[in-house]
């Protein structure tokens, strides 16, 4: 019988693959596996309807199954998070599961760079991707937290990270939006790619110096921003109610990226201060007071807990 192709690391998921399983007890194969080749996880039924396709092809050939891959390494016991150190969607997944108390497997990814075996993951190419140890891919800051909050949030109790009634909930998914989506636009994408992603990008990616224009903009919208940070902490014990939120996670990540680069007036609104403050001096926000990056040094007060 022929081996397999000499090249077959390319194979798309979904197509016949080669693989040569191991055998089990009386030289029979297993009927369920999941098993990782390269940047594939693979996942065969010999007795179901796969059966089918399998027949008549050599030993070496599996059926890559859709549902079920990760990237560039074998499958970890940990929850793992492709992210980069100033991304601030990111920050907020890592925030989120540093309040779970679960410490992921951090793998640095580098969104501009456009890596295959990434856009495998999740063909945007944006960070956050969570991979659960089972082999299920999340993406995205809204989907990682709905799905902790579904499969882990009654463990928390009353610190729960989403309220119990519906309309608890739309305010905290509101304000969260606010901030990953509104915040980020006007503030944090154009600092942190101005003053971080442009001096690793190449020049032919639009790598180079900052735009000014830019980045004067990001800092007279952040002064918005912070006052409506002052005014939701002067109304309320929380951004979105009497307890932490996902909302308070989402805005800490995106004010933690522009703390890190210095561009945050905190003598402007003391209520605003005030709130950072309370949530930066929590466990999950040690890790992030942590990073660094090659280069560039964060601002005297990003680390100062009393600052």
């Amino acid at each position: 019988m022929p081996g397999p192709p000499p090249d077959f690391r390319h194979s798309i998921r979904g197509q016949a693959v080669p693989f040569k399983p191991f055998p089990i007890r009386h030289g029979r194969w297993g009927a369920h596996a999941v098993y990782k080749l390269f940047t594939l996880s693979w996942d065969v039924c010999l007795s179901g309807p796969n059966r089918a396709a399998l027949m008549g092809q050599p030993h070496w050939y599996w059926i890559a199954r859709p549902d079920r891959f990760d990237c560039s390494r074998t499958r970890s016991r940990m929850i793992t998070l492709y992210h980069h150190p100033l991304c601030p969607q990111s920050r907020f997944v890592r925030l989120l599961l540093g309040e779970y108390a679960i410490t992921p497997e951090l793998i640095e990814e580098k969104p501009y760079e456009r890596r295959r075996d990434f856009l495998l993951l999740d063909p945007s190419g944006q960070t956050p991707v969570l991979v659960e140890p089972s082999g299920l891919v999340l993406s995205g800051p809204g989907p990682i937290a709905e799905y902790f909050d579904e499969t882990r949030g009654l463990a928390l109790g009353r610190g729960r990270l989403l309220p119990d009634d519906p309309a608890s909930r739309a305010e905290v998914r509101r304000v969260s939006d606010w901030f990953c989506q509104k915040f980020f636009q006007e503030v944090t994408n154009w600092l942190v790619t101005e003053k971080v992603y442009k001096r690793f990008m190449p020049r032919e990616q639009g790598g180079g110096g900052p735009d000014m224009e830019l980045v004067r903009a990001a800092r007279s919208n952040i002064r918005t921003h912070l006052r409506y940070i002052g005014y939701l902490a002067s109304h309320r014990n929380w951004l979105a109610g009497d307890r932490l939120s996902h909302a308070d996670l989402a805005a800490a990540a995106q004010l933690s990226c522009v703390d890190f680069l210095g561009d945050v007036p905190w003598d402007e609104n003391e209520t605003a201060k005030t709130w950072y403050a309370r949530i930066k001096s929590r466990p999950a926000f040690r890790s992030l007071l942590a990073d660094r990056l090659p280069g560039i040094s964060p601002s005297p007060v990003y680390a100062d807990l009393d600052f």
